[in-house]
């Protein structure tokens, strides 16, 4: 069995197939550097309040380093500390994870599930949903009001 090549060169009128028959596929742009939260912000889903109660969670919890990572960390000692700002940088880790604790556990039992897959790991949706077991299209509403529970534990209005 003989597979045929296809290429495909962009031209400004479009993708241009070359090396046989053109694949009956549709394609679809995706910017990586979208994360979910954001897809349902530009999409009305999510209201202001909501997205930055999101990003200041998935903040803190890059802050805290609790995403895997193989790194070590050669920083110098501090010698004295004069407020947030004199914190050495394991110091803003701690602060971060017990910001992000303190968020998690605001959010509730049975929503945070949901929020830490969306707003931390970049979840979509649909994948948090299926990955939860939980019905069709019942995440959007679960993650709002997660969301707002998560945006009163920052005092945001």
């Amino acid at each position: 069995m003989t597979r045929r090549l296809v290429q495909r060169e962009l031209t400004p009128e479009g993708p241009r197939h070359r090396g046989g028959a053109a694949p009956r596929r549709r394609s679809v742009t995706v910017n990586l550097a979208e994360s979910p939260l954001t897809w349902l912000y530009a999409r009305g889903h999510l209201d202001d309040r909501l997205f930055i109660a999101g990003e200041r969670l998935r903040a803190d919890y890059e802050r805290a380093g609790l995403s895997p990572g193989v790194t070590m960390r050669w920083d110098v000692v501090r010698i004295r500390s004069t407020g947030q700002r004199g914190l050495n940088p394991s110091e803003r880790q701690i602060a971060a994870r017990q910001r992000f604790d303190g968020a998690i556990a605001a959010a509730g039992k049975g929503l945070e599930d949901i929020l830490w897959r969306v707003a931390c790991a970049g979840e979509s949706v649909p994948a948090a949903e299926r990955a939860l077991e939980w019905p069709v299209r019942s995440g959007k509403l679960v993650l709002r009001l997660a969301l707002d529970r998560v945006a009163d534990f920052y005092r945001i209005s």
